[in-house]
């Protein structure tokens, strides 16, 4: 009988407990919480986390920016003659017309001739053929010059460079950056052929050389070139290639040609 009441009665407490949710056993023995002493237990340390597992990867500091007009400024300055600035500037590779471009147009004509043609970037004949004014703008050229006792040759020869070496992609203007990039080049190429008076052919030498543009207004009238410690007389004048697209301009650049033909029978 006794062991009968045991029974119903630890029944009983497990229907309690089941009831209360205390429906899973977590140990083989039962355990007294109220016999428990009060353990207390350390605080676990804090663990810092780690920089080194969280933080990222170091990052290489960005290359410093050369700049491409020093650059050419000093690469130019260090040529010692014409042979030397040719090869400094096909060594130059600060320029991204330079790689578009078939070939290197340096100058055309006699150096040390009193006269010195600064022209336009080279088109698209000019890069195939590596030269100045070839194609028909050459040819017209010749027989501008020819008109008053001049050629690229002979007796009397004219010295001609382009304000830049490469031929521009789908033959634009070269840009005001390629400009003010390659301009060391074009005075030390100055510098170096020491012309006594310069032609201004096109409104890229005038923008380089002389800050303005606008050949219509421009051509035909004089004004100073500063290069290094010299002062230069220029004219602008039409370009050849102008002037195979617009004939009506060649009565204008007639009266230009005649205009070099007296400043030069002043010089000599």
């Amino acid at each position: 009988m006794e062991s009968g009441m045991e029974f119903w009665t630890a029944k009983a407490l497990l229907d309690w407990q089941v009831e209360m949710g205390c429906d899973e056993a977590i140990g083989d023995e039962p355990v007294d919480r109220y016999a428990l002493k009060d353990v207390k237990t350390a605080p676990k340390p804090v663990q810092a986390p780690s920089t080194l597992a969280s933080a990222p990867p170091p990052v290489a500091p960005p290359a410093p920016e050369v700049d491409q007009i020093s650059a050419a400024r000093d690469a130019a300055n260090a040529a010692q003659d014409l042979a030397g600035l040719r090869a400094a500037m096909a060594a130059f590779e600060g320029c991204a017309l330079k790689p578009v471009a078939r070939n290197l147009v340096f100058s055309s004509g006699v150096a040390g001739a009193p006269v010195m043609i600064i022209a336009d970037a080279p088109d698209r004949d000019d890069d195939r053929a590596g030269e100045m004014f070839a194609g028909r703008t050459g040819a017209l050229l010749d027989k501008m010059l020819a008109a008053i006792g001049l050629g690229r040759s002979g007796d009397a020869p004219i010295y001609a460079a382009p304000v830049l070496p490469w031929n521009p992609p789908q033959n634009r203007d070269p840009n005001a950056e390629e400009m003010a990039m390659m301009l060391p080049f074009l005075q030390r190429h100055i510098t170096l052929a020491a012309p006594k008076i310069l032609i201004l052919m096109g409104n890229g030498p005038c923008q380089a050389l002389l800050g303005r543009s606008g050949m219509t207004r421009l051509h035909g009238s004089w004004a100073d070139v500063q290069i290094g410690s010299a002062t230069l007389p220029a004219i602008p004048m039409f370009a050849p290639s102008y002037l195979l697209t617009t004939p009506s301009a060649k009565r204008e650049a007639w009266g230009d040609l005649l205009s070099l033909k007296a400043r030069l029978k002043d010089l000599s």
